[in-house]
C-alpha cells in the first residue's frame, strides 16, 4: 500500500496540517483502515479507491472515522494531481459528505464543500471557563462556534482538554475578527484523538457562513493560528463554500506490512 504525507494549507513542510494519504485498489475492512490511522497518528489519514466517476474517499482520525475533513481532501486531490492522474486539473471525490469537487489553480487547490451555518445558542460559563476568555457569542452547527474579542485572544489560548471534551458538538472552534487576515480561529477535537487540529477545511465550512455577512465580503482570507498555522483562501457560495490552499509533499513511502491475519 503506497503511502503519503502531505502538509496542507502551507507552502513549504513542517507547516500548515500533515495529512497521510492512501491510494487502495480496492476497500481493505474498516478495521484495518483504523489501525492504519491510529499507527500513522496524524490528525487524519485518508484513503480513496478510484471509480467510474472520480473517487471514493474517506477519513481517519487516531480514533475514529469521520464524516468530513478538508485538509485530507486537499492532501488527496495532491496525491491524485502529482501521482495518480498526473495533470489532473478537476478532481471529484464521493464521501460521506456528498460530492467534494477539488479544482488545482495554479499552485492552488480550491475545495467545494457544503456550508453549515450554524444557529446561536445560549453562552454557558463553562464556555469562557474552559477556553479561558470570555465568550461574546455561541453558535452550533456540527461543531461549537465560540467567538471572543481579538485574534490576541484566540492565538494565546490554552484551553482545557477535559473541558472541551464536556462542551456539546463535534469540536469546538474558538474565532475572531483578523489582523493578519478577515479572520482567525482555533479547532480542538480531543473527543477523537485530536487535541488542536493544525489547520481544519471542515471548521471552515462553518467559519465562511458566519464570518461573510459580518464582514461584508463573499471572498475572504482566513488564518488558523496552531502552532504550525495555516491559510485559506475562502469563498462564501450561498449553501456551498469554496476554500482554497496550497500543498507540499513531506513524505512518499509504502506499508509493507499490513497485519492482515488481525484483519481477516
Amino acid at each position: 500500500m503506497k503511502y503519503y504525507v502531505v502538509d496542507a494549507f502551507a507552502d513549504r513542510v513542517f507547516a500548515g496540517n500533515p495529512a497521510g494519504v492512501c491510494p487502495l485498489e480496492a476497500w481493505p475492512d474498516d478495521a484495518l483502515m483504523q489501525s492504519i490511522a491510529a499507527e500513522n497518528n496524524l490528525a487524519e489519514t485518508a484513503f480513496f479507491v478510484k471509480g467510474a466517476d472520480g473517487y471514493d474517499l474517506r477519513w481517519f482520525t487516531p480514533e475514529a472515522e469521520i464524516d468530513l475533513c478538508g485538509h485530507a481532501t486537499l492532501a488527496s486531490a495532491y496525491v491524485v494531481a502529482n501521482f495518480v492522474e498526473p495533470g489532473a486539473d478537476s478532481i471529484r471525490f464521493h464521501t460521506k459528505s456528498g460530492l467534494l469537487g477539488v479544482e488545482k489553480k495554479g499552485e492552488l487547490y480550491e475545495m467545494n464543500f457544503p456550508a453549515r451555518m450554524p444557529q446561536p445558542v445560549e453562552i454557558t460559563p463553562e464556555m469562557s471557563e474552559v477556553i479561558g476568555a470570555p465568550v461574546q457569542e455561541a453558535h452550533m452547527s456540527r461543531d461549537l462556534l465560540l467567538l471572543v474579542e481579538s485574534e490576541e485572544l484566540v492565538r494565546g489560548l490554552q484551553p482545557d482538554m477535559a473541558g472541551i471534551r464536556r462542551l456539546p458538538g463535534f469540536g469546538t472552534i474558538v474565532t475572531a475578527r483578523g489582523e493578519s487576515a478577515d479572520f482567525v480561529s482555533r479547532f480542538f477535537v480531543p473527543e477523537v484523538g485530536v487535541p488542536e487540529d493544525p489547520v481544519t477545511g471542515s471548521a471552515h465550512s462553518t467559519l465562511i457562513p458566519f464570518w461573510a455577512p459580518r464582514l461584508g465580503k463573499e471572498e475572504m482570507v482566513a488564518r488558523q493560528l496552531s502552532k504550525r498555522g495555516g491559510t485559506l483562501y475562502c469563498r462564501n457560495c450561498g449553501e456551498r463554500v469554496t476554500m482554497a490552499g496550497n500543498a507540499a509533499l513531506y513524505l512518499v513511502g509504502e506499508i509493507v506490512n499490513q497485519g492482515k491475519e488481525g484483519h481477516s
